[in-house]
């Protein structure tokens, strides 16, 4: 009896450990101005949440974003990597030149709210949905990261987003998840082939910031990602790059390096392909003189035959081991 009761003793103690431990840590982020961010609600320890050295929206995202058509720009070169998206028929190209200072566009494409999203730490080009249960909602930038990846807020509540995953992590959202929505990372050659009319992003400013400069020169050749904390993926690089892409709720992953050596993979009813001619957003100071890493395409065959694109992500195999645990990396 005494050693359950010893048992008993120990468990509670422990809980209200954590308890207190949570509280702290939920404190540290109120004295930051987090204040209307309801941490009662958490999927993961706030303690894995550290400060990316920029605070809130010191990474501005772009609200009111502007374009002009693809035709008219002359700053852009064959092999710049940019996000595009085609939403009923209109085509828009995001360029990493902006996107690496803004990290998120709020946008409506062919009538449909969406943020256009990159982590530069993570490399990790999403594009997700704005509407969440029915609400419109508008993101900005925490300045914080969790497995160094980018954390969005929601200006309506608040509350916390995991970029890579797309899911409410604290606040009054949680257990909320936003959607993704097909986008490509290509070059914008392929961009300009495929959408000759389409429009591209450009800046609202152009001295705000040093467009076109990669303000992370070497990081996607480095040994280690930057502000990582946790569990390195075994028998892969750290930073490699890899194709993560989602069917029937199951994560998949490639290595970049075995599709650039087949050009193209079946994947049961998923096709993945690889061309060269786009520039690592992440290599040299200019962007447009990145090395050439290629550009991916994943489409999954349809009831009819054809072929659909479907979300995907070209991300480095250290983000697949932290948010994706257990997950085989095909290399």
């Amino acid at each position: 009896m005494k050693l359950v009761t010893g048992i008993l003793a120990a468990l509670f103690l422990a809980a209200l450990t954590m308890a207190s431990q949570a509280s702290d840590e939920a404190d540290r982020f109120v004295r930051m101005g987090w204040s209307n961010t309801d941490f009662t609600r958490t999927t993961v320890p706030l303690s894995e949440v550290m400060s990316g050295g920029p605070p809130r929206d010191g990474i501005p995202p772009i609200d009111r974003p502007q374009f002009q058509p693809a035709s008219a720009n002359k700053d852009l070169t064959a092999k710049d990597p940019v996000i595009s998206i085609k939403i009923n028929g209109d085509a828009r190209a995001y360029p990493l030149r902006i996107l690496i200072w803004h990290e998120i566009v709020n946008d409506t494409v062919g009538g449909k709210p969406v943020a256009v999203t990159y982590c530069p730490l993570c490399n990790a080009a999403i594009v997700f949905d704005r509407m969440v249960d029915g609400e419109l909602k508008d993101f900005g930038t925490t300045g914080l990261l969790r497995n160094s990846d980018l954390i969005m807020y929601d200006r309506q509540s608040e509350s916390w987003w995991q970029q890579f995953t797309g899911q409410a992590i604290a606040g009054s959202d949680v257990g909320s998840n936003l959607k993704f929505l097909p986008a490509r990372l290509e070059s914008w050659a392929d961009f300009t082939n495929r959408f000759p009319n389409g429009k591209v992003l450009v800046p609202n400013n152009p001295n705000f910031r040093s467009y076109g400069r990669n303000p992370y020169v070497g990081y996607d050749s480095a040994a280690a990602p930057f502000l990582y904390r946790g569990k390195m993926p075994d028998g892969i690089s750290p930073m490699a790059r890899v194709v993560v892409y989602r069917v029937n709720g199951k994560v998949n992953a490639i290595a970049l390096s075995m599709l650039s050596k087949s050009e193209e993979l079946m994947h049961g009813d998923v096709i993945l392909r690889w061309k060269p001619g786009q520039a690592s957003a992440l290599d040299t100071g200019e962007i447009s003189e990145g090395r050439d890493v290629g550009s991916i395409t994943v489409q999954k065959k349809t009831a009819w035959g054809t072929y659909d694109d479907i979300p995907y992500d070209v991300t480095f195999a250290f983000v697949v081991e932290a948010f994706e645990p257990g997950t085989k990396i095909k290399k």
